[in-house]
């Protein structure tokens, strides 16, 4: 091979290279719209003022999607709420989304001492639990997120002390 063919060929392969990492580096710091959106969003709390999920940001957040009339959300939600007690000091956030009508989460929470905010989300939080990974929209469903504000793990279904002493020890 002549060497300016070497040359050429050397130089096609460099580029390649580049517009490889640069796109590499482009889609690694590129924006889930749908986790951008989330952080926009504020919700009417059933017992104090407005829950407004900006405000949330920077700090590990566990979000749980959850209904009064779903029976395995109910039974965990003690578990959540030890959780948010125990961790919070080391800068765990927690909120509940309700996908609920209003009255019954103001007369569930009214007979249980939750100690994290609840949003009311509505019947919508169940497209935005599907934007965050639910594909089935069912319920229970949780989402992390990191201090960077981006999902780092979801779970369909309940969860367990073990999940929980997980997340906050790689997540924390």
């Amino acid at each position: 091979m002549t060497t300016s063919r070497r040359t050429l060929v050397l130089g096609v392969a460099g580029a390649a290279a580049a517009v490889g990492a640069g796109a590499a580096w482009w889609r690694s710091r590129s924006v889930d719209p749908a986790v951008e959106a989330l952080w926009a969003l504020r919700f009417e709390a059933p017992t104090g003022p407005e829950l407004v999920l900006a405000e949330l940001r920077g700090r590990p957040l566990l979000l749980n999607f959850w209904a009064t009339w779903c029976p395995p959300c109910v039974t965990e939600m003690p578990l959540i709420d030890r959780f948010h007690r125990e961790r919070r000091a080391q800068g765990w956030q927690v909120v509940g989304l309700a996908v609920d009508s209003p009255t019954p989460v103001r007369e569930w929470l009214a007979q249980r001492a939750i100690s994290f905010p609840i949003g009311l989300a509505g019947l919508a939080g169940t497209e935005l639990s599907r934007s965050l990974g639910n594909s089935s929209g069912a319920l229970p469903f949780t989402v992390v997120f990191d201090r960077k504000g981006q999902p780092v793990q979801r779970k369909l279904g309940s969860l367990s002390g073990d999940d929980l002493d997980t997340w906050a020890a790689r997540f924390g």
